[in-house]
């Protein structure tokens, strides 16, 4: 009797079906979940027509409706600002400074704050506002 040898052939295809399942659900999670991941601190800021500028990268201080001082998310005094602004120094000249101030803030509160970064040397200082009738910030 004539031994018959069979061979098999190795499938060399991969099944990415799996692969494309969990890419798609790993995808729809990311999407639902970036606008809650972008951080910043909740302001009401006012709407204003200004020039378009390239936004640099630099530290933001808010200033709540309720007169919360915000040093980039972390809650802070006025006093503090200066010491906080101390790994910027170097840069002062050139480092831009963004100031988020909610709508209803009194213009005192905003001048301190203003004063606060002045007297250490941050010159560059840009107020941030809402297009008018567009979409808020980034």
């Amino acid at each position: 009797m004539a031994s018959r040898r069979r061979h098999f052939r190795s499938l060399a295809d991969i099944n990415i079906t799996s692969l494309v399942d969990v890419t798609l659900t790993l995808l729809i999670i990311f999407m639902l979940t970036a606008p809650y991941i972008q951080g910043g601190v909740e302001v009401n800021l006012p709407e204003a027509e200004t020039r378009t500028q390239i936004v640099r990268e630099g530290p933001v201080i808010s200033v709540t409706d309720n007169r919360q001082v915000y040093f980039m998310e972390q809650p802070v005094e006025i006093a503090d600002l200066p010491a906080l602004m101390q790994p910027y120094a170097d840069r002062r000249d050139s480092i831009p400074v963004y100031l988020r101030c909610g709508e209803e803030v009194p213009y005192g509160m905003v001048v301190r704050v203003m004063a606060a970064l002045e007297r250490e040397g941050f010159l560059n200082l840009s107020l941030v506002a809402d297009p008018p009738g567009g979409s808020p910030e980034p």
